[in-house]
């Protein structure tokens, strides 16, 4: 199994990093946050309890927070829910945004049957509102780097509202970008909330590998 790297962790919670390939929840089929997390904790004789609070896909990785107590569970997911965690991405986009930064809204439709989210004109039953702002910070002449903000948390949000205006993520095979020496080049790279418990200001960022395709921009400051 892959190792774990822990940024912050106490009593209650845990940031961790999440590897590109596994799973942000329990699951039998593969290799999961929470079984690794589990047996991080389980090495040092410690609270083996861990459950996942938010998702990231499996081909993305990044930070993600996780709560260590039951009790603690609850209230990270309802912060969560009603935005109160800041959430950041990096993303490598195939082409040039028209504008360095902007806010994209968008109405999705989720089709959960096939796994994959769509842009539509209007709202109906299954469509709801997304939100991101953005900022361009690197190019070459092919590829765009952007940091994205959420606003709001949809699946797959970021990875169709960019393919909708023709800028799918690098190796993104769902949203129209194959590239055979990477999935989709997307990054959890910072997360703020105040502490459920202690009301403390948790701030954890964690820049993506120094690996293709993030090397193409040279050292990204967080």
């Amino acid at each position: 199994m892959p190792d774990v790297t822990v940024l912050y962790e106490d009593a209650y919670l845990a940031v961790a990093v999440k590897p590109v390939g596994v799973l942000s929840e329990e699951s039998d089929s593969g290799a999961s946050m929470p079984a690794l997390l589990r047996a991080h904790y389980a090495a040092q004789g410690q609270n083996e309890y861990i459950a996942t609070v938010h998702r990231l896909d499996k081909i993305v990785g990044g930070i993600m927070v996780f709560s260590r107590r039951r009790e603690v569970t609850g209230k990270l997911t309802e912060a969560i829910r009603e935005h109160r965690v800041t959430k950041e991405y990096l993303a490598v986009l195939r082409g040039h945004p028209p504008q360095l930064e902007a806010t994209l809204t968008d109405l999705l439709f989720r089709d959960a049957a096939h796994n994959k989210s769509y842009v539509v004109k209007r709202m109906r039953k299954g469509v709801r509102e997304a939100e991101l702002d953005y900022r361009e910070i690197g190019r070459t002449d092919a590829l765009s780097l952007v940091r994205i903000r959420l606003h709001t948390g949809r699946t797959h949000q970021i990875r169709v509202q960019f393919s909708s205006r023709g800028l799918p993520l690098l190796g993104d095979i769902r949203y129209g970008s194959k590239d055979p020496a990477c999935t989709a080049a997307l990054w959890s790279c910072h997360l703020a909330f105040t502490h459920p418990v202690t009301g403390a200001p948790v701030d954890v960022a964690c820049p993506p590998p120094a690996a293709y395709p993030w090397d193409l921009f040279g050292r990204i400051s967080l």
